[in-house]
């Protein structure tokens, strides 16, 4: 009878903290899946000469800088989704999904941001990323 109530207690401790452990992994996924989509982003413009693509898809055509547009994941808030929004970054919703810039005349021109209002386990609001 201990024996199992020690097991309860002990499986009271690790359930809340393993939840925990998932949603930073999806977090700390969506961070680096971030920085891979700047990163092409950088690499695309410096292919075309100082343009960037008009949305995130066609880095996956000729010039081919980027496999597929990777899934965002923000836990809690939204479903794992790689679909992309276009426009001026400071229309950006909280629809769950990546947001780029790709108005030319914007200061903000080719700026990949995450599409979610929501925080993250910092308290960190998610489109400041």
């Amino acid at each position: 009878m201990i024996v199992v109530a020690i097991i309860g207690v002990l499986a009271a401790i690790a359930i809340p903290k393993f939840a925990s452990l998932i949603r930073k992994s999806g977090e700390g996924a969506t961070k680096g899946n971030l920085g891979a989509i700047r990163s092409s982003l950088t690499i695309y413009y410096g292919q075309l000469e100082g343009q960037y693509p008009t949305n995130l898809a066609s880095m996956t055509l000729a010039p081919k800088v980027l496999g597929s547009i990777p899934n965002l994941k923000t836990p809690n808030y939204h479903g794992d989704t790689s679909i992309e929004g276009d426009g001026v970054i400071s229309a950006a919703t909280d629809a769950g999904k990546w947001f780029f810039d790709n108005v030319t005349s914007d200061a903000n021109n080719g700026s990949v941001i995450v599409g979610c209002t929501h925080t993250d386990t910092k308290g960190s609001v998610w489109t400041t990323y």
